[in-house]
């Protein structure tokens, strides 16, 4: 019972991607789609029917399928960053140094005409 409620929560699962898939959604514009191979494998159970004479007998052996699709995801600029920069991270590299043009450096009191003395 409880491996049919999981099938229909997974079917439901999928009505929702597919309805989802349907509606184009407007992407940000430093975002773009782009696809990739997602192959998923995942067991079931096929019965067989094998008959000797008038004597039938089922065996229920469980077969992997391998589930070939191309998926599409929505890759903006901003994450890029972040997970090259996490990729650097992990493989010894220090951070890099976030450099803007607003935040420059200055003194607490620069010379000017009026604070000159």
């Amino acid at each position: 019972m409880k491996a049919q409620w999981s099938m229909k929560i997974r079917m439901g699962n999928l009505r929702d991607q597919e309805n989802d898939a349907d509606t184009p959604a407007e992407a940000p514009p430093d975002c773009r789609e782009e696809t990739y191979p997602c192959t998923r494998m995942y067991s079931v159970h096929r019965p067989i029917k094998r008959c000797i004479h008038s004597l039938c007998l089922y065996s229920i052996p469980r077969v992997y399928v391998i589930n070939k699709e191309i998926c599409v995801r929505t890759v903006c600029q901003q994450e890029e960053l972040l997970k090259a920069e996490l990729c650097r991270e992990k493989s010894g590299w220090p951070k890099r140094l976030q450099r803007s043009a607003k935040k420059r450096c200055h003194r607490r009191s620069p010379k000017t005409w009026k604070n000159s003395n």
